[in-house]
């Protein structure tokens, strides 16, 4: 059984379709990367996944179930999801912020419990910010407030999270050390892990399973060595480039052409004197 199925799914945004009949099956416990270019409607996907957004058509299977007919909170158990670029308030605490992934757990009958303590202690630690936890949300840097939402979504307990773009607005060191956690809690933990990703080469690298998505469908999915072609990237991001290999991972890495780099370049470089 997938971890997410959809089945003829159109999602629109007012009468102009965004996706159309789509049929896509998220292997269980493995990385799927969404890529495209923008405006593809790979976020649009993603929060449909959530039922964050009602399907015009079709439908989508959770664990083999129609996610319309669960309950929030039972969604709210089996998945989570990380939108881009989440804000805290003001003054909120790490701590704070990661106990708000318990709420599918709490009620009238229900309250604050030991099991409750123990899946927030283990998010902080999964992430490194147990030293962290009295901080303000607002006060740390990018990197360490992009683990702090992820413990949150850790902290809910689900098998399958979801993350929109999650490296967004990070350094190249931030993006590689949110990218290695997750890596390391889809090994480690069997976690089902569905994002959103524009850097091709770190879609290639972490993923075990890529969807390119173009033109209201699916152009292409499959390992990375199966997606990321020349072919597919002149087709899907019009635009010209060389498929190599990622000399550290063996991973495909894409290497694109500029136009005006590659005229320029046989040309003599002048020299300029002060």
């Amino acid at each position: 059984m997938h971890a997410l199925e959809t089945r003829q799914l159109t999602l629109s945004y007012g009468e102009r379709n965004i996706i159309e009949a789509l049929d896509l099956r998220i292997p269980r416990w493995q990385i799927t990367v969404f890529i495209g270019s923008n405006g593809s409607g790979k976020s649009t996907l993603l929060r449909s996944l959530a039922r964050l957004l009602k399907p015009k058509q079709g439908a989508i299977l959770l664990d083999g179930e129609s996610i319309a007919k669960q309950s929030t909170k039972e969604v709210a158990k089996r998945l989570a999801i990380l939108p881009q670029g989440p804000t805290a308030p003001e003054g909120l605490t790490v701590l704070q912020l990661v106990k708000q992934g318990r709420y599918p757990y709490q009620s009238w009958l229900q309250q604050w419990s030991e099991e409750d303590e123990r899946m927030v202690t283990k998010a902080l630690a999964a992430t490194q910010l147990t030293e962290l936890a009295n901080q303000p949300v607002d006060s740390l840097s990018g990197g360490q407030r992009q683990r702090a939402w992820i413990a949150m979504t850790l902290a809910q307990g689900t098998e399958t999270i979801l993350l929109d773009e999650p490296t967004t607005y990070l350094d190249m060191a931030h993006q590689i050390e949110i990218l290695d956690l997750l890596y390391e809690l889809n090994r480690t933990e069997q976690r089902t892990i569905v994002m959103v990703l524009h850097d091709l080469n770190l879609a290639c690298r972490y993923a075990h399973h890529i969807v390119a998505v173009h033109n209201r469908s699916v152009y292409a999915e499959g390992s990375p060595d199966a997606v990321m072609t020349e072919e597919m990237v002149r087709h899907v991001f019009q635009m010209e480039c060389q498929i190599t290999r990622d000399p550290l991972y063996g991973t495909p890495m894409c290497i694109p052409f500029s136009k005006s780099r590659l005229t320029t370049a046989a040309e003599p470089r002048q020299m300029v004197h002060a």
